[in-house]
């Protein structure tokens, strides 16, 4: 197994291994990383949510005979009737036997849920594709630019009319892994330009029709060649028509899809509707019918041009502060809103005697940016007398692990663990490096969430989780996914969601662990199931997960005198908290609540992470140079359920008094240790062992 492999991989690795005793498929996760510690660190931030991941469950089912994405033979791939290959992972799947129909094969699915579980997750994906508009039938397999000529015909009411819209979101959502944007443009510039070749097709047939009558007396005057040619020349120009109005429709969707990302990309994208605005332009004159159309491209080209004002003002900020970043309260106090590559930030980058340099860096530049800046500070440090030779960038854990980026690599401040810092140093000094004092250290002490209500906690939680997950784009999730396939777009604001559900679980258990006085620690213990309760309440599961696996951290549940001091009612509680934490049969009781839950709500992330991993894993994108587009819509659907959730907005009471205030920055700064060797010395030292 890789060094770099982080747990969420090991689990679905672990998981793989069995399958493949099992005759399933082979392959995993550490396959597409690429190898390299580069791209296996995208999923640093998953490092603490393994528990919720382990399967304990002794019921699993054996895993059922399906292809094998490393197989010689061709898969079945799935027909136009919807027998497909694929069904999503029980999350996002609901119905289909256990095994496997038509020339599909066997279905494949989630490794621990037996079949006659399956039909418990049936309501999410059928109530998901009932509320989007039908789940339509995915298109038949084919090369990346026939995909999209379908798509085409399917707009323009040609084929496929019966799924327009699935199909069209289909393809908006899922082309990236298949179709690099660049060639998508390609492709729809030179379908608006192309000329009906139709027309000339039907009239030469015309032709030789009117010819062939002529000659065997059948008739056929002038007057009727005519009319017949009169008549293609209608249809040509209405089949063209039609066709530039479906190329505008989905240039018009794609733009709206990816705004944000192709507004941060600058020049690079937008190029795109400038070009077809000329085109569209010069047709106007032969097509007037499409003016509104060439009026709503001018206004995209000045959008992803000239962001409005209010875009400029939230911009302004000189710094975008992270979860470690932040500087002042009132940057802390502010709304979440989302992160862009180009945004800046501070950052500490540390030298091997612990002296730092700051520097001010774009959140997406590369790692040979980050050392330039580094090395251009330490010509002017006094306290760097020798200027060091060839620096490369190393991220050290509380825990004392090291990670060594590759110069190529980007947008590496999001990827940080909690309490993970960057060093700069020299190859041969790697072996020297120590996490920071402060993060091997720590001081007891009474926690501030003594003087503050669990339902003040609560609300604040609640509405900075909402404010993270509002910030993440829909295809942040698939780009997470599918990071080796495709790399044009950072998962930013993902892997900042991910960080906070790390950062709650070690909030609960360092609290706890910090407090000597075992009646206040108890006091503790018995907040904190009341915060997961009001979490649950208000539907935010990320938190509420979150609360219940810092409780369940074995530095705290090993606490026997803390347990046994804690109320019969409180207990109850949680063990109904641990029922819908229980990993077995595929997490059916978090499923089971999810299903019975209205939109808005906050999933526990990590888990649909999962289910999109699986569902990636589990067969091949491509068979040559043909698109799985089963595939494809079975990704998409499960991103429909991600909107669902969004579909509201979530309404919060917020109140300005200082203790709310007080309340609000304590949550939003929570200071936190991920070290677990040393939270489990701190629980030795509160109840021994012998005790």
């Amino acid at each position: 197994m890789p060094a770099g492999m982080k747990p969420l991989e090991k689990f679905l690795k672990k998981q793989t291994t069995a399958l493949t005793r099992a005759g399933g498929f082979v392959g995993g996760v550490a396959d597409k990383a690429g190898g390299g510690t580069g791209a296996s660190r995208r999923r640093a931030s998953l490092s603490r949510v393994v528990p919720f991941f382990r399967e304990t469950s002794p019921e699993s089912g054996q895993a059922r005979e399906v292809f094998s994405p490393d197989s010689e033979d061709p898969p079945s791939w799935p027909s136009a009737t919807g027998t497909g290959l694929v069904s999503v992972p029980s999350s996002a799947n609901g119905s289909g036997s256990g095994s496997g129909s038509g020339s599909g094969g066997g279905d494949v699915r989630s490794p621990s849920l037996s079949s006659d579980e399956q039909s418990s997750e049936a309501s999410l994906i059928t109530e998901s594709s009932s509320s989007g508009g039908g789940g339509g039938t995915p298109l038949p397999p084919d090369t990346p630019d026939n995909l999209t000529l379908a798509v085409l015909d399917s707009v323009a009411g040609r084929r496929h009319a019966h799924c327009k819209e699935t199909l069209l979101d289909d393809f908006m959502l899922t082309h990236p892994i298949f179709l690099t944007a660049d060639r998508f443009q390609q492709v729809l510039l030179q379908q608006f330009s192309l000329e009906t070749e139709a027309k000339e097709g039907e009239v030469g047939g015309r032709e030789a029709e009117w010819e062939r009558r002529k000659a065997g007396g059948g008739g056929g005057g002038e007057e009727e060649r005519r009319d017949g040619e009169t008549e293609v020349e209608s249809d040509g120009a209405m089949d063209e028509a039609e066709r530039k109005q479906a190329v505008l429709n989905v240039a018009f969707r794609y733009l709206d899809t990816y705004r944000e990302l192709l507004q941060e990309e600058g020049e690079r994208s937008n190029s795109f509707p400038k070009e077809l605005y000329l085109c569209a332009v010069q047709e106007l004159s032969r097509y007037p019918e499409l003016v509104e159309d060439v009026l709503k491209l001018q206004r995209w080209t000045e959008i992803l041009h000239c962001p409005s004002e209010e875009e400029k003002e939230s911009r302004k900020k000189q710094v975008r502060p992270l979860f470690r970043h932040f500087r002042r309260i009132d940057a802390c106090l502010q709304p979440r809103e989302a992160f862009r590559g180009s945004d800046e930030i501070f950052c500490r980058v540390y030298t091997p005697d612990h002296s730092y340099v700051t520097i001010r860096s774009r959140l997406s530049c590369r790692v040979g940016e980050i050392l330039a800046l580094v090395r251009e500070k330490l010509q002017y440090s006094e306290d760097q007398p020798v200027l060091p030779g060839h620096l490369i960038l190393v991220a050290v854990t509380s825990a004392g692990e090291k990670a060594v980026f590759r110069p190529s690599d980007e947008a590496v401040f999001t990827t940080l663990g909690v309490n993970t810092h960057l060093f700069a140093c020299e190859p041969s000094e790697l072996d020297s490096l120590l996490p920071l004092p402060e993060e091997i250290h720590w001081t007891p002490g009474d926690s501030k969430l003594h003087d503050m209500s669990a339902e003040e906690v609560a609300n604040q939680l609640v509405v900075f989780d909402w404010e993270l997950f509002s910030c993440v784009h829909e295809v942040e999730f698939v780009c997470y996914v599918f990071h080796g396939e495709q790399s044009r777009w950072r998962p930013l604001n993902l892997e900042l969601v991910l960080q906070r559900c790390s950062e709650v679980q070690h909030w609960v258990a360092t609290e706890i662990l910090q407090c000597q006085s075992l009646p206040k620690r108890i006091q503790l213990l018995r907040k904190f199931i009341k915060i997961a309760a009001l979490c649950k309440q208000q539907q935010d599961l990320l938190s509420f997960l979150a609360v219940v696996l810092g409780l369940d951290n074995p530095a705290v549940s090993r606490l026997r005198l803390t347990w046994e001091g804690l109320p019969g009612k409180f207990r109850k509680q949680f063990q109904q908290f641990e029922s819908i934490a229980d990993p077995s049969r595929n997490h059916k009781s978090y499923r089971d609540l999810m299903t019975s839950l209205r939109p808005p709500l906050i999933p526990f992330t990590p888990l649909l992470l999962k289910d999109l991993t699986f569902l990636h894993e589990s067969c091949k994108t491509f068979h040559g140079e043909l698109v799985n587009f089963e595939k494809m819509h079975k990704v998409a659907e499960m991103v429909r359920i991600i909107r669902r959730y969004r579909s509201s907005q979530l309404a919060m009471d917020t109140e300005t008094s200082p203790s709310h205030l007080q309340t609000k920055a304590y949550v939003r700064q929570l200071q936190v240790i991920d070290n677990q060797n040393l939270l489990f010395d701190m629980s030795c030292k509160l109840e021994p062992k012998d005790t």
